[in-house]
Parts: structure tokens; C-alpha cells; sequence
């Protein structure tokens, strides 16, 4: 008996090529498609000392007969372009933007996995004006990369439930900046995270303010019962998650009552006691919750277990984004 290939951690296999775009003197060069290769940057870059950056993730996927479909690219566009214009910085434009996407997917189409595994794609945007005394100046100069990464299935070992820390004091970051896709909220949720695994053992902290519940480090955060779906309505404090959108939207095709509102850790635990928590991503989709850790006592997440719900409709979402159920919405984009 074979056993399975060892894969590459997820985003650290690159393809061979990526497409590059720079902005000067008020616009943006054509993309241009490149091997990938080390990048040329002035030290005194602006992002490199004001953090003028941000970033996409999204996946194209092979379908059985042979054929590659971009998953919700245009929503991932706009949403860079609003992260852009939170941060000052070049906005891309949106066609332009989705044809170095197209680019790439094409020039490394031999490069796209067999389902359950895709092509991640990693749009990144960062200022490039080279300036120290800039603090309270935009860049005027950037660049556009498009790279991309085969990735297989997240779950290839099983669904294992998470262990996640409820933290009521701290936030992820900045109250305006939380809906920004910017490398500085990841590097601001990473040390507490770091202690908080090394003290309790855990997956990722839920970031909770004041008792309000916000989302983890890394993914938007959902609690869900039979025909029931309840996550914090959006606003400037986390991130406005594609996947999120889409797992909610699946959820009304399916019946179920979704409620988008601020609830406090209270609510949750009580939530918990019968129903089931998830996290939302580009890399998992859904990831159940098995134990929910606050103030030094554990409380167990549908019966300490992933939750069938949770699986039903995370199977459910990757049907369609492998295109083996009706895309009802559109989210598909051939390439």
C-alpha cells in the first residue's frame, strides 16, 4: 500500500512565473508576465518603513474536464482596491488587475492541482517611493505582483477540531484599519497568539474588545444551529471576508436564518453549549471549532468535535468552487 506524497506547507512552493505592474509619474505600466525571481528595492522604500502594503488571496480551480474557473476574482479586486485606497495608496486598476491574474493562471496552467487542491493566487500592492522622511506622506511610487502557489487539500490529514482563546481585552488591530488586508494586522495578532499557544495549547485567539466578539488572527469568525447562522455584522473593526460572504449567502440558499450583528462572549458560550463555531478563509473555508478557552476554563464546542453542520456546508462551499454544484451567483470566472 502507496502512502500519500508529502505535499509543501501550504504557500511555500511558488510557480515559475508572476506578473509585475509599477506605478510612476500618475499611472500604472503595462503587466508585464516574469520568472519569479528576487525583487529590486531602494532601502529607504516606503513600505519597508511605513508599512504601505496590502494583499489578496483567492484560488483557481481545475475542473474534471480540464477547464480552469477563478473563484469570486472580482469581489478579491474590489476589495484590494478598497484596502488601497484606506492606506493612500496607487489604486490598481480593476481589468488590468484581473488580466495579470488571467496571466499567470494561463502561463502556469500545467501548475494548477487536480481537486481538492487549487492554485492560490496572492495579488500584493506596496509603496515603493524611496523617502525615510515620508511618515506622513504617501507613496507616489508602487508596485503590483501577482504571484501564485499550487496548494492541496488543507484538510489531507481530517478535520481536526480547533482549540481557540477568548482574549476580552485585546484587539487585532487599529479600530479603522481591521477591514484592511495589510500585512500589519497578521504581524499585531502574531505575539499574542505565540504566547497564547505556548500557555494554553491553542489553534488561534478570538479576539473579543470589550467583550465583543470580533474575529481570530487570521479568519472571520461563525457560530451556527440548525437553520441558524450568527456572525458579527460588518464594519471597520475586522475583515470583510469573501469567504465569509459566500458561506452566508450559501446559507440563505439553504434556509437558513442569518443573523449579521454585534454579540458579546456571553452569548456565545451560551451558543456553544448546544450549537457549533467556525472560522472562516481562503485556506480552509471552514475550520470547526472544538474548544473554546475563557479566562482559564474550558468550555467544549459541539461535543468537543467538528460539527456536522459545519462540515455539511463547508462540503457544500468547495462543491462549488471545484465546480461540481451550480455556481447560482456567478462566483465562477474561466480563465
Amino acid at each position: 500500500m502507496t502512502s500519500e506524497p508529502q505535499r509543501p506547507a501550504f504557500g511555500t512552493l511558488l510557480t515559475s512565473h508572476m506578473a509585475v505592474a509599477t506605478y510612476q509619474g500618475g499611472r500604472w505600466s503595462p503587466g508585464e508576465i516574469k520568472p519569479v525571481a528576487p525583487i529590486e528595492l531602494s532601502p529607504a522604500a516606503h513600505v519597508l518603513h511605513y508599512a504601505s502594503s496590502c494583499f489578496e488571496g483567492f484560488k483557481a480551480y481545475r475542473r474534471a474536464d480540464g477547464s480552469i474557473h477563478v473563484f469570486r476574482m472580482d469581489r478579491h479586486i474590489e476589495r484590494m482596491r478598497q484596502s488601497a485606497r484606506q492606506l493612500v495608496l496607487p489604486e490598481p486598476d480593476a481589468a488590468q488587475l484581473a488580466d495579470m491574474v488571467r496571466a499567470v493562471v494561463n502561463r502556469c496552467r500545467d501548475a494548477v492541482p487536480e481537486a481538492p487542491g487549487a492554485l492560490y493566487l496572492r495579488p500584493i500592492l506596496f509603496g515603493t517611493t524611496a523617502n525615510i522622511g515620508a511618515a506622513a506622506t504617501p507613496t507616489t511610487e508602487a508596485s503590483l505582483i501577482v504571484l501564485a502557489s499550487p496548494v492541496w487539500d488543507y484538510f489531507s490529514g481530517g478535520m481536526k477540531p480547533l482549540r481557540i482563546l477568548v482574549d476580552d481585552e485585546n484587539t487585532r488591530s487599529a479600530a479603522q484599519m481591521g477591514m484592511v488586508k495589510t500585512g500589519g494586522n497578521y504581524a499585531a495578532a502574531l505575539g499574542p497568539t505565540l504566547s497564547a499557544r505556548a500557555k494554553y495549547q491553542i489553534d488561534q485567539v478570538l479576539f473579543c474588545p470589550g467583550g465583543q466578539v470580533q474575529e481570530t488572527g487570521a479568519s472571520n469568525f461563525v457560530l451556527i444551529r440548525a437553520g441558524e447562522l450568527l456572525t458579527r455584522s460588518l464594519d471597520t473593526t475586522f475583515l470583510h471576508g469573501v469567504t465569509r460572504d459566500s458561506l452566508l449567502t450559501l446559507a440563505r440558499d439553504l434556509g437558513y436564518k442569518i443573523s449579521e450583528r454585534p454579540f458579546d462572549v456571553k452569548e456565545m458560550l451560551e451558543w456553544v453549549k448546544t450549537g457549533e463555531a467556525a472560522l472562516s478563509g481562503t485556506a480552509a473555508v471552514l475550520a470547526g471549532v472544538g474548544t473554546l478557552i475563557y479566562r482559564g476554563t474550558e468550555h467544549r464546542v459541539a461535543g468537543g468535535d467538528v460539527g456536522p453542520l459545519t462540515r455539511a456546508l463547508r462540503a457544500q462551499l468547495v462543491a462549488i468552487q471545484q465546480g461540481e454544484a451550480p455556481d447560482r451567483h456567478g462566483w465562477r470566472q474561466p480563465v
